[in-house]
């Protein structure tokens, strides 16, 4: 084996092919750094509205808050009378400011740590078109038994508070309640702020572009909720506080038309709030992926070197596999630089820039760059069978374009519809490039799900096992068109 090995480095190390896989690894590295040097932070200072949670993930944490100080045992009890709301120039025509409500506006009641952006919370509300619902820590959602169905009535809400444990009820005449849900909210402070909130998130609408693909554009919302008979246990005394959790009253419509905030008047309370309390984030800050802009050329120059590799004529099978192997090590190596180099420096440059960047962790990093680095590999023996097993240089070139680097193009762009770019990454070996997904989809956020904005349809491993897949059959059909030839 070991001569089989040193006979496949000989015939790998000419200088063109060397050349081809560096410049593979240096056209990675450099459009990702030139394209990230390019980003610089619009802001005057740190731009705001960049909320963290207490494990440090991006989310959303921005709505009007109207608060009391709360002890560790006690409950808020409200009257939502009405939930209205504001769109602003939607289409088709966007020439006109409308009533109405996207449906994650959300309006009602909350404990919550503090009012800094991320501070952990438990809420109780009415949606705009999901009913009420319960929702915690961000990430937790839970439907209430008029899940699905905008307000058509008014709405008992009640938060109650014990140590930790927040629960939340509804009613429809304040006599008779039904319990939504419970919340474990742990390392809760012995005070923490109660009170009512409106929140609402962007209206979001796709443009169809290019061959079909859609461009998100997204338009400034704002939810208002009308409360009366708000009833608290257990609350300091003294008057209502108002605050914005993150910026407000920025825009056109919040300084000519409608503040965002809140008034009371008598027994009343109205609350008008923008934005959104959720996961998921990620507006605003640079995700790791803007880092691999020159991933689609560097995938060419790799394919292409690799299928003209294996259409050389290997004299046994062992040497077929020696030299798949040695190609897969080189570009392993060569990924592995390549990506880490991108990631790290470009992810240093972008916080240099005072760009926000998406809060990932150490290992999640790591994940990506040794991920991506097996990925390349694996396609570029992919790539190698295809040669092997086509024999014509420019028949297995134009096949491992056609079935890697094509659909990860195509898909990385808003080229094409949503649904067959999501197709063509689930069933081709493009399907491994879901290992640098970072960003999760949550159904209780509206987001443009799509590949061209970072979202696989396959997890990492699914995506991993289907370039695999590909990769183990071309290999065995290689193997066979070796021996045949051999045994000729």
């Amino acid at each position: 084996m070991r001569d089989a090995l040193r006979q496949a480095w000989t015939a790998f190390r000419r200088p063109g092919r060397i050349i081809a896989l560096a410049a593979a690894g240096l056209v990675l590295v450099a459009s990702g750094l030139l394209f990230v040097a390019g980003n610089r932070s619009s802001c005057d200072g740190p731009c705001p509205g960049m909320a963290v949670s207490a494990d440090g993930g991006a989310v959303s944490d921005q709505f009007w808050f109207a608060h009391r100080d709360l002890g560790p045992e006690g409950s808020i009890t409200v009257r939502l009378t009405a939930m209205t709301g504001t769109i602003t120039y939607p289409p088709p025509d966007h020439d006109e400011i409308v009533a109405g409500l996207v449906p994650w506006a959300k309006t009602g009641i909350i404990v919550k740590d503090g009012t800094g952006q991320g501070s952990d919370y438990a809420a109780l509300m009415m949606t705009g078109e999901h009913g009420v619902r319960m929702q915690y820590g961000y990430e937790h959602d839970i439907a209430g038994s008029a899940a699905e169905v905008p307000m058509e009535a008014p709405v008992w809400l009640r938060l109650t508070r014990s140590g930790d444990t927040i629960t939340g009820f509804e009613s429809v005449d304040g006599e008779h309640w039904e319990t939504v849900g419970k919340a474990e909210v742990e390392g809760l402070p012995e005070t923490v702020q109660v009170g009512l909130f409106a929140t609402s998130p962007g209206d979001l609408t796709l443009r169809e572009v290019a061959l079909g693909g859609a461009i998100e554009e997204v338009r400034f919302t704002q939810a208002v909720g009308v409360f009366d008979h708000i009833a608290l246990e257990g609350a300091a005394d003294g008057a209502w506080r108002s605050d914005p959790v993150g910026e407000m009253n920025h825009t056109d419509w919040e300084k000519l038309h409608n503040a965002s905030g809140a008034v009371e008047d008598g027994d009343v309370m109205t609350v008008s709030g923008t934005g959104d309390i959720g996961p998921g984030g990620v507006e605003g800050w640079a995700t790791i992926d803007k880092v691999f802009l020159g991933m689609p050329l560097a995938l060419i120059v790799l394919v292409v070197s690799a299928a003209r590799f294996g259409a050389l004529r290997a004299p046994s099978r062992r040497a077929l596999g020696a030299r798949a192997g040695v190609l897969g090590a080189m570009v392993f190596a060569i990924g592995l630089v390549a990506t880490g180099t991108v990631v790290g420096a470009g992810l240093a440059i972008l916080r240099g820039n005072g760009v926000p960047v998406e809060p990932i962790g150490a290992l999640t990093i790591v994940r990506v760059v040794v991920g991506l680095a097996v990925v390349l590999a694996l396609c570029a023996v992919f790539a190698f069978a295809l040669g092997a097993v086509l024999r014509r240089r420019w028949a297995a070139v134009l096949a491992a374009l056609a079935l890697v680097a094509l659909p990860y193009t195509v898909t990385a762009w808003p080229l094409l519809p949503d649904a067959a770019a999501q197709w063509l990454l689930r069933l081709t070996p493009a399907a491994g490039f879901a290992v640098k997904q970072t960003l999760v989809a949550y159904p209780q956020v509206t987001a443009h799900y799509a590949p061209s904005v970072g979202y696989f349809p396959l997890p990492g491993w699914a995506g991993l096992l289907v370039l695999c897949a590909f990769t183990a059959v071309a290999v065995w059909s290689a193997v066979e068109r070796t021996e045949r030839t051999v045994a000729v």
